[in-house]
């Protein structure tokens, strides 16, 4: 491949803007455009290298890709001008009758007053399509499609009323030109430059309105114009007619010939003024020479014997072109140039058919040439899109990647990998893979691979292991490698994916001392919790028999002695009595606590309305006594739960909320709450609640009054609490995976709000 064309394939490409609009934006802004297009779809993408200071380096690659296509717009701007001086000299000619500007050599054809005209028109379409602003888009569109127009109408009027009639070209020059002098000159605008003057200008047209689909229309074009203008300058100096004079047509004059090459070339720098800087565009000379020598072989040669192959070479230039549809437009343009040396010489009848039969096996070998191109390089784009894919997977991912083949010497190398092991990719390729091994790897790894190349045996192919590596300082470390081989053809490729595990090892450690000390805490615990058992035990027979011993002696005093006693000796043995009973029930309820956070719970789907009722119906008594009432707002649902320990936590909130209210009828409210806000703004879900029109609570005491055997103040039956209620009531809901709060006013009254988590049915739960 050409390197001129590889040397454009990593420069970023510029705004698809118009240079003059570039420099109008420069201007105002103050700055370049930093925005970057992507290369087309169908160019090669090549890798781009890092970017230290992104804004400048931008601004280079903006400078140093505007350059050339500044060039190449120059020259279109100056061909234009050169074709528009050309085209008024030979009018002023025809205006002035001066005869040797219009014949440039006596007895050459001279250039027809129409010819003159399309160059005016068509030098200023081509310097006007380079400009961005509307008007010159507008004027070049309109110059072009009357030149185009101009040249349409002779080729038509050659092909349907014949040789004879210059009817298009006397429209205008009658009006302008006296009649003796038209008659003196005579001819008229050729079919070669009539053709050459339609396809330019439509290609100008197509151009300004479908930028990015007429590229490669305008440059295949570009290259037709400048061979038949070519072959008719040879046709000039080898005295050949047929090369500027299509059969029995009005000839191509030589400033004609002369300012067609002109047109193309210009076409030519237009076409590359449009593509990308990247465009990987094929040297001018070649695709001309091809083209030049084909047709004029094709006029010398009038069988076309063979000349097929001269036009190969230039539907293989295609290979050069980023586009994948380029071998067809050169397919197309060749059998273009075949057609044309068909019909620009006479044919012998004996021979005609004969000529026409080569030329269609030319043509048809041309465009089966062109399909296997086509084909080819739509293959290799696709496979060129697959490897730059796999280029960035390789270059972003972050496990190290090395490519290694069977002797295990490194072929690639990636920057993750360059990262890990510290090596550069200069210091990698070309070298052996166990340079990354520490030992015994390092020694056992060329043996391997030669057991592998005797006998076919794949060990570690296909798996993931955990080996050791070393880094560039020496330092080992661990990895996790998996192996996987690629054949290609003949040769098999080994691609290793490496992991540094180093700190999943570290984990492992780590996790590995705390499972030990875990161990030693569960077995610490389990320590502690037989010496809880001993210690209820202990409290429950020990503790208690000298309890119950105080009691009874004390109630023997009063029986046996009381009235012996003074009023205050009886005062204090009774005091002595109720102490020892609260002590038992203070012991009690330690008890009961310890075992409620050890004990498993029976779960099972209970009616919450069910519980509230039995609750209420075996506090009849007290409700009665205190005048109290208890209502069930709403519907209650069905949950999960241990029942009997549900039992008693609406057993002490209801008792809690009839004891400690100050009312005279103390009223307790229990419902349920799908959607829960707060005063601070808290969300809870499925929420009970337990409210009272008492006391109500200082929000200083909201947690003190769930400690353990903490009371605010002393009921009226004082004797009868502990003052571990609500400590039992927060130990069960815990245990229910739940939460409970409380909202109060101060002679308000309070509401117990609680949940209770998510269980399956017949799930028990250990402590």
């Amino acid at each position: 491949m050409n390197l001129a064309v590889l040397r454009h394939h990593h420069i970023a490409v510029p705004l698809k803007f118009d240079i003059p609009y570039r420099r109008s934006v420069r201007k105002k802004r103050g700055t370049a455009p930093p925005c970057l297009l992507s290369i087309p779809r169908f160019r090669k993408r090549w890798p781009r290298e890092p970017k230290e200071d992104t804004r400048v380096q931008d601004q280079g690659n903006v400078d140093l890709q505007d350059q050339p296509r500044r060039h190449y717009r120059g020259f279109a701007i100056a061909v234009g001008c050169l074709m528009f001086l050309l085209g008024v000299t030979a009018l002023a000619g025809w205006l002035l009758q001066v005869e040797i500007v219009i014949s440039l050599v006596p007895g050459f054809p001279s250039m027809a007053f129409n010819t003159a005209l399309c160059f005016v028109l068509s030098g200023v379409g081509l310097a006007a399509s380079t400009l961005a602003a509307r008007r010159f888009r507008v004027t070049a569109t309109i110059t072009a499609g009357l030149a185009a127009a101009i040249a349409a109408a002779r080729l038509v009027e050659i092909v349907t009323i014949g040789r004879t009639f210059h009817n298009v070209d006397m429209l205008i020059t009658r009006f302008l030109v006296p009649p003796d002098f038209i008659a003196k000159i005579g001819g008229g605008m050729g079919p070669n430059t009539a053709l050459v003057f339609l396809i330019a200008n439509l290609s100008v047209l197509l151009s300004l309105h479908m930028e990015k689909k007429s590229r490669v229309v305008q440059e295949l074009t570009s290259y037709v114009v400048i061979t038949l203008g070519m072959i008719a300058l040879a046709g000039y100096v080898t005295d050949a007619e047929q090369g500027y004079r299509w059969g029995p047509y009005a000839a191509m004059a030589l400033h004609t010939a002369i300012g067609i090459v002109i047109f193309g070339s210009g076409l030519l720098a237009r076409s590359w003024w449009m593509q990308p800087t990247n465009r990987a565009q094929i040297p001018l000379w070649i695709p001309a020479a091809v083209c030049f020598t084909g047709i004029l072989v094709d006029l010398y040669t009038p069988l076309g014997v063979a000349n097929g192959i001269l036009y190969v070479p230039l539907v293989l230039t295609a290979l050069w072109f980023g586009n994948r549809n380029a071998p067809l437009f050169f397919a197309f343009a060749c059998t273009v140039l075949l057609m044309l040396g068909f019909f620009a010489v006479r044919h012998d009848e004996a021979a005609f058919w004969q000529e026409i039969a080569n030329r269609t096996i030319t043509a048809a070998t041309l465009w089966l040439i062109a399909l296997l191109v086509f084909y080819f390089m739509r293959n290799n784009y696709n496979l060129e899109s697959e490897r730059v894919r796999f280029g960035a997977l390789v270059r972003g991912t972050p496990d190290a990647v090395v490519v290694i083949d069977e002797r295990g010497t490194i072929k690639n190398f990636n920057p993750a990998a360059e990262s890990m092991f510290g090596y550069s990719l200069q210091e990698t390729i070309g070298r052996n893979i166990k340079m990354l091994m520490p030992e015994p790897y390092h020694s056992e790894h060329d043996g391997y691979l030669g057991h592998y190349r005797q006998t076919g045996e794949e060990r570690i192919i296909g798996t993931t292991r955990m080996v050791s590596g070393r880094r560039k300082n020496g330092i080992v470390f661990p990895i996790d490698v998996s192996i996987s081989a690629v054949v290609t053809g003949h040769t098999k490729t080994f691609v290793g994916i490496v992991r540094d595990i180093s700190e999943r090892v570290r984990q492992e450690e780590r996790m590995k001392t705390t499972l030990s000390q875990l161990e030693a805490y569960t077995a610490e615990l389990e320590r502690s919790n037989h010496d809880l058992d001993e210690f209820a035990y202990i409290a429950s027979h020990d503790l208690k028999e000298p309890l119950r011993g105080l009691h009874n002696h004390s109630r023997f005093l009063l029986e046996d002695y009381e009235d012996k006693l003074d009023q205050d000796g009886v005062r204090r043995l009774n005091r002595l009595v109720r102490l020892s009973q609260r002590m038992e029930k203070l012991v009690n309820d330690l008890l009961y606590f310890s075992r409620l956070g050890r004990q498993q719970l029976a779960v099972k789907r209970t009616d919450i309305g069910l519980i509230v009722k039995d609750v209420v119906a075996t506090m009849e008594l007290l409700l009665e006594e205190r005048h109290a009432k208890v209502i069930i707002d709403g519907r209650l649902p069905e949950v999960v739960c241990d029942a009997p320990r549900l039992t008693e936590v609406f057993r002490n909130l209801i008792t809690n909320a009839i004891k400690y209210n100050d009312k005279p009828a103390p009223l307790v409210s229990i419902g349920y709450l799908d959607r829960f806000v707060g005063q601070d703004g808290t969300v809870a879900r499925n929420v009970f609640f337990v409210k009272d029109n008492g006391k109500g609570i200082p929000q200083e005491f909201h947690e003190d009054i769930f400690r353990i055997f903490k009371r605010l103040e002393k009921s009226q039956d004082s004797d009868d609490g502990t003052g571990a209620g609500l400590t039992f009531v927060r130990k069960i809901i815990a245990r229910h995976n739940g939460d409970i709060w409380l909202e109060s006013e101060v002679g308000t009254g309070t509401t117990f709000y609680f949940t209770l988590g998510k269980r399956r049915e017949g799930q028990n739960a250990a402590a």
